[in-house]
């Protein structure tokens, strides 16, 4: 891999590390405060924000300016958001400007990989990438989970600690850890090179701006092997972000777990994508992305069968079975998108759609489980509605690839 891949991996790792333990601390002190179920769902949504509405710029700015500095700039703007949470503003609001690093950090991570690697190690980077976001996933809710719990708040040195600063705020000490490791991914990022690919400097003007977004839009969604992968991505992104909480609520109301076992739950989920991430990073050429499609259907009819799990051991073995179908689906889908992204426009802005789309997607079905929570929806209900989607919705897509696929096929024979 290139000189500084590795130092990028190990940035982001800590960066999606820190923000996945800080949902979780953010959902503790919500329920601290005693708000409605539904405000957890709608602290998901104001992250993701900054993704959909702030789209048009993330792009160009990520391609305007050096992208190792853009993150630079994006993780500075996270540790921001955290210190908000420490002086104890809204943590809805913090969360949200944590969201809006994020978004910023997304397209100059994706876009320094497309422009330093080739198309033929785009699968195994995009595997890295998987692979360690994913761990961070798993680490940062487990890390999450373990900071909230009883066990932690209630050591001696974190009383005595809290004693001293005379704080009220029962969250300090955890939020003071995770503004430590975005202070860790800022020192990391000051050893990423440069890719030194320059783009035309574009006008960030609002008119022109939204403009050439949605010319771009209508390119990327008019390539089919691009609106295929986008197609997918956008999907799972927002089945994934409703999954991450159905998961948690089921833990706590089918299986008896505890918020933070249910966390570790979760855990499993992710570990299962890590799993399916490195053996199609392994297994999986660019070439033969789209034929994995049918993984997405086999996706929709396993998850109505959490429904008849009640024994922890089955449970924790088919969060791992669907983590690992949804790893080995999503990183070719992922690496052919990007290289049909950065093939029809530039990294930078290929990756503010693909973040746009998917973001879109996430706070259309947050709103969705919003809606679903707030009708007094069972969990077993809601799982149900969830496959069925995901079945229908991936049975379409590999229908319309096979028509086009045939039909290729018979132009060919006939000329």
């Amino acid at each position: 891999m290139s000189k500084g891949f590795y130092t990028l991996i190990a940035a982001q790792f800590i960066s999606a590390l820190a923000d996945n333990a800080l949902l979780l601390i953010a959902i503790a002190i919500l329920v601290e405060w005693g708000e409605a179920s539904w405000w957890i769902p709608l602290l998901k949504a104001m992250f993701t924000l900054s993704y959909v509405f702030l789209a048009p710029w993330m792009g160009l700015m990520s391609d305007r300016w050096p992208k190792h500095r853009v993150m630079l700039i994006a993780n500075l703007i996270k540790l921001g958001g955290c210190i908000g949470m420490i002086l104890g503003l809204n943590v809805i609001v913090c969360f949200s400007v944590v969201g809006l690093g994020a978004a910023l950090y997304s397209p100059a991570k994706y876009g320094w990989i497309t422009e330093v690697e080739p198309p033929d190690r785009l699968v195994r980077a995009n595997g890295w990438i998987e692979v360690s976001t994913v761990s961070a996933a798993i680490f940062g809710i487990t890390l999450g989970g373990l900071l909230i719990s009883d066990s932690f708040t209630h050591l001696q040195w974190v009383v005595l600690f809290k004693e001293t600063l005379q704080s009220s705020h029962s969250f300090l000490i955890q939020l003071a850890m995770i503004a430590t490791l975005y202070i860790t991914t800022l020192a990391l990022n000051f050893y990423i090179p440069p890719s030194l690919k320059k783009y035309a400097h574009l006008s960030l003007e609002l008119k022109k701006a939204l403009q050439q977004f949605f010319m771009d839009q209508l390119r990327l969604w008019n390539d089919f092997e691009a609106s295929i992968s986008l197609s997918v991505t956008t999907l799972f992104w927002g089945i994934g972000a409703v999954m991450q909480l159905l998961i948690l609520s089921w833990a706590q109301q089918i299986l008896g777990l505890g918020m933070d076992q249910g966390a570790y739950l979760q855990g499993c989920t992710a570990l299962g994508v890590v799993v399916g991430a490195w053996m199609a990073a392994q297994c999986i050429s660019l070439e033969r992305a789209s034929s994995l499609l049918w993984l997405g259907v086999l996706l929709g009819a396993v998850l109505p069968l959490l429904n008849y799990i009640s024994s922890i051991k089955i449970a924790v073995a088919t969060t791992i079975f669907v983590g690992a179908i949804c790893g080995y689906f999503i990183v070719p889908m992922n690496a052919l998108l990007q290289h049909r992204g950065v093939t029809l426009l530039s990294a930078g802005k290929s990756i503010a759609i693909q973040n746009f789309n998917e973001n879109a997607s996430v706070l259309t079905m947050m709103g969705i489980y919003s809606l679903l929570l707030y009708l007094q929806l069972s969990i077993d209900q809601m799982i149900v509605i969830l496959g069925v989607s995901i079945g229908l919705c991936m049975l379409l897509i590999l229908l319309r690839h096979r028509l086009a696929t045939n039909s290729k096929i018979f132009k060919t024979k006939v000329l």
